[in-house]
Formats: C-alpha cells, sequence, structure tokens
C-alpha cells in the first residue's frame, strides 16, 4: 500500500512556497522546469524553515512540534517528533541514504523520492515499501544549490522528469539544516534497529524529542553539534509488535551508550577516526535513551540516558 508520501510532501512544499517571504526561504524554478527551494544557504531560513524541512524529510507523515526540554538542570529548546508510519515516514524517506554524487557535486539526500528511485534496493526490499508517480521531492543536505545538470540526474535515477522535482536544501551550519537533522531522532534508532538486524516494519508507532543544536560556525561543528543533541539529549518511545524477550534484548542494545565508541561530544570522535564516517562504530547512531513497549503485552523496557554533561559541552562550551 502507497502511503502517496511524494504527493504528501508536494502539498506541503506548495503550501510553504506561498509563504516564502515570511519563512525567509528563496524558490527558483530552473531551466529544466526543477522548483529549488532554498531554507539556508543563499536565503537565511530559520525555525519555520526548519520545521518545513523536517516535514518534507518525512513525507508528511511526521508531526514537528517546538517544545521547551529539561536535561539535567538546563533547559533547552527542543523538537518534537511523532509519526503513526515510523519505517515508512523515517526509514523509506527521513533517513539520508542517497548519496546524490554526479561529476563535481555532492550532498546527502532524504526525502520521499528516495521511495520512488528505491536506489537503495536492499534497504526497501527490507522495507516492503516503494511509490510511484510522476512527480517527487528531495531534501539536500549542502553548501551548493543544485544545477541543471543535477537535478536532471536525481530525476533521471528516479525515472521522472526534471520538471516533477521539487528539491529543499540548507546546509548543516544553518537553523534550518539544525532543525531537520534533529529532527532524526526516530529515525537513528530505526536505523539502528535495522543495523542491529530486527524488522523495522514491525515498529507501530514512534514519539520523541531532541534538544536543537546551536548554531555552528561551520558545517564540520555543526556535524559534531546536531549529532550530539540525539546521542547525548536524543529521547524516542516506540510502541512494537514483539514478545518481552526480544524487546527487552533489543532495548539494551538500541541507545548510544551501547557503543564504545560514546562518551564525548561527537566531533572529537569524528577527528579521531580522521573524519571517516565509516571507521565510527556504527552502532554509535542512536538516541540518547529510548523506551519499547509491546503492543501486545503492554510491558515497556527502558535503556540508555540524557548525558547533559556531553551536551552541555558540545552546544555551549566549544568554540
Amino acid at each position: 500500500m502507497s502511503l502517496r508520501m511524494n504527493e504528501r510532501a508536494w502539498a506541503l512544499a506548495d503550501a510553504y512556497v506561498e509563504r516564502a517571504a515570511e519563512l525567509h526561504l528563496a524558490v527558483n524554478t530552473l531551466a529544466n522546469g526543477t522548483r529549488v527551494i532554498d531554507a539556508g544557504i543563499a536565503a537565511a531560513g530559520g525555525f519555520g524553515a526548519g520545521r518545513f524541512l523536517a516535514e518534507l524529510c518525512m513525507g508528511g507523515l511526521g508531526h514537528i512540534e517546538y517544545v521547551p526540554l529539561t536535561i539535567g538542570t538546563s533547559s533547552w529548546p527542543g523538537v518534537h517528533v511523532w509519526t503513526d508510519h515510523p519505517a515508512a515516514a523515517c526509514m523509506a524517506s527521513q533517513y539520508a541514504g542517497w548519496a546524490i554524487n554526479p561529476e563535481g557535486f555532492f550532498a546527502m539526500g532524504s526525502g520521499p523520492l528516495r521511495a520512488r528511485a528505491c536506489v537503495e534496493r536492499e534497504l526497501f526490499e527490507k522495507l516492503h515499501y516503494a511509490e510511484t508517480g510522476s512527480r517527487g521531492v528531495l531534501v539536500m543536505e549542502t553548501r551548493t544549490l543544485p544545477t541543471d545538470a543535477v537535478t536532471a540526474w536525481v530525476a533521471a535515477k528516479a525515472g521522472i522528469d526534471p520538471s516533477g522535482l521539487t528539491v529543499a536544501v540548507a546546509p548543516t551550519a544553518s537553523l534550518a539544516g539544525g532543525v531537520q537533522i534533529a529532527a532524526r531522532v526516530l529515525e537513528t534508532g530505526l536505523h539502528k534497529m535495522d543495523t542491529l538486524g530486527f524488522d523495522v516494519t514491525r515498529v507501530v508507532s514512534a514519539m520523541g524529542t531532541a534538544p536543537l543544536p546551536t548554531t555552528a560556525s561551520s558545517d564540520m561543528r555543526a556535524i559534531g553539534r546536531t549529532n550530539d543533541c540525539i546521542l547525548y539529549g536524543g529521547q524516542a518511545r516506540y510502541t512494537v509488535h514483539g514478545t518481552d524477550d526480544e524487546l527487552a534484548q533489543l532495548a539494551e542494545r538500541l541507545p548510544a551508550c551501547a557503543s564504545n565508541d560514546y562518551g564525548t561530544p561527537f566531533l572529537d570522535i569524528f577527528k579521531r577516526y580522521d573524519k571517516d564516517f565509516y571507521k565510527i562504530d556504527p552502532l554509535l547512531f542512536s538516541p540518547a535513551e529510548v523506551w519499547l513497549t509491546s503492543e501486545s503485552s503492554g510491558r515497556s523496557f527502558h535503556a540508555g540516558a540524557v548525558n547533559p554533561d556531553v551536551l552541555r559541552m558540545s552546544l555551549l562550551e566549544c568554540a
């Protein structure tokens, strides 16, 4: 069954474009017909633009609000995210699993166009999900606006005409970019479940929070802060089809603290591995604290904890 995430996201994009001046968005139509929405490169963007990007990333099936959070003795502005379609919204859409890499360009691609292109074939076979249709929406984490050549490459991979493509962009070190990454708090937990061999289509609903990163002076610093918001401040609750025994075992392995790389700001970890993501323990990437509730028994299993000290170090003390 298709949830029509690309159509949902297209309608969202139309609605937000109508508010472009209010939200500090810049909208441009390329010569090949692709609509490009800039939420933080040349445009200022902001918190409204960040919520827009997060909603696009989740294919219109995620609900995002700003909330105050108390972590330790500190108060933080935060994002609250929930969905009743976690496998589709988070893994088939929000997960930044598509490397957009035509010659001379690179960005990580999120959003429902991934479910149209299905470039990550192994993942989509496990999800048993794909979309058809003549138009789609992609979110790029990049500091470079895409050109006609880039969008033509993307459209060809997805099997659509470039005029049926909407691309929204923002760099990591921007207000909007920081919001859309913090809003991945549920997705990171689901991705780790998949890494551990658990079938994420058994996750019924999910809800979570994460603090918002302070805006960084560079994309490299922003990579550290956005990851730390989830690794040390993210809290996620999942309702799951599963037995008590398997959920108890999964919960113990799920939070970020189950990784040997846990314990210092992410930028320090990144530098330790020569800025190579693939050298970092993949089991690090998960919320700080998780709850798994069995839909059948009603029992909940909890593991992990927020780490206010590392969070404060990353967001306030590191230059």
